[in-house]
């Protein structure tokens, strides 16, 4: 028997021209929905092993795949989320019937809930699955042209060293140690919590955070500066393995209520745990420190990134370009003479 019914749902099984068995639940208690998905899978069966046909593929298999081949992404939770956002728009459609009209409504959907940047993160999600289907698994013939919102450039936000010190006040003492840390370090807020002893090299006054930690995929040696230093030691016997605890328990988040009290105490609006590693970065360039260094120090892949912060050393700007006032000047001089 080609069907059978299970309780109330209808199954589906037989043996393919390959002789391949398929076994599958058609998902319906209505018999005759059950022999049309059986003849339509059989028809596809036939086709594929006959005529050469390509399989259809369907939006669930692609997006497995791709999990499974991207699960070394340091972006792979996220991709996670944003695929179970996306699944109830394009579970069981066929790769080839996913076009640019139904992309674009999803897109439209997640810009409304949402924002045109989450919805672009969603949008560049579906192109990644749908490129490499096309292009690495041979799984679709055509890409469908997805087109991204518009961003506006964010400007970067960081405190003053006046701000700064208004926060730490209102803050407990463990969260004091940990944005200590996090300024004089640029380290992301996953890194900090997540820290180990093992880690850190009290001697050599460093630490380092792995290649699986690091969001570019890189490790990330750390100088540690008297301020860092300071808050290590005063971690120190509080837990065998982590650095970063709360009454002996490992810290598992910073952006706590306690800590969006504390900004709304100091006054300061409109700023995340992430702008600590923004200050941080404003501040260094603030003093002169060279973008390439900037780059190594806070474990940017992209350049990109680190001009972000170009904007806030206009003294070494004016220094450099002072330079050619100097040679025009001697110029002018020698003409002067003449």
């Amino acid at each position: 028997m080609s069907l059978k019914k299970r309780g109330n749902t209808w199954h589906i099984d037989f043996v393919a021209p390959s002789g391949e068995r398929v076994r599958s639940s058609a998902g319906t208690a209505d018999k005759k929905q059950a022999q049309e998905l059986h003849d339509s899978l059989k028809a596809e069966a036939w086709r594929v092993q006959k005529m050469g046909d390509k399989p259809a593929y369907v939006w669930d298999d692609a997006a497995l795949k791709f999990l499974l081949e991207t699960q070394h992404k340091a972006t792979h939770r996220d991709d996670k989320s944003r695929l179970r956002w996306i699944h109830p728009y394009l579970k069981g459609k066929k790769l080839t019937e996913i076009n640019r009209e139904l992309i674009s409504r999803i897109g439209e959907i997640k810009a409304k809930e949402s924002s045109p940047s989450t919805a672009n993160r969603v949008l560049a999600l579906i192109r990644s699955i749908l490129r490499k289907a096309a292009l690495e698994w041979e799984w679709l013939e055509k890409l469908p042209r997805i087109k991204l919102y518009k961003e506006a450039k964010r400007r970067v936000r960081w405190l003053t060293p006046e701000q700064v010190q208004t926060l730490l006040k209102e803050l407990p003492p463990h969260q004091q140690d940990m944005m200590i840390f996090a300024l004089s370090t640029g380290l992301r807020q996953a890194n900090v919590l997540k820290l180990e002893w093992s880690q850190v090299d009290m001697v050599r006054k460093v630490c380092w955070i792995h290649p699986d930690q690091a969001k570019a995929r890189k490790a990330i040696h750390v100088p540690l500066n008297s301020s860092a230093m300071e808050v290590l030691l005063r971690q120190i016997g509080k837990h065998p393995q982590r650095v970063f605890t709360y009454r002996g328990i490992p810290s598992e988040s910073a952006n706590t209520r306690g800590w969006r009290a504390a900004l709304k105490r100091a006054g300061i609006e409109n700023f995340r745990w992430h702008d600590l590693r923004h200050t941080w970065a404003s501040w260094l360039a603030q003093q002169g420190t060279p973008m390439n260094v900037l780059q190594e120090l806070g474990g940017w892949e992209s350049e990109t990134m680190v001009r972000r912060y170009a904007h806030l050393a206009p003294a070494q700007l004016v220094e450099h370009s002072e330079r050619v006032a100097n040679l025009l000047n001697g110029t002018n001089m020698a003409q002067l003479e003449k």
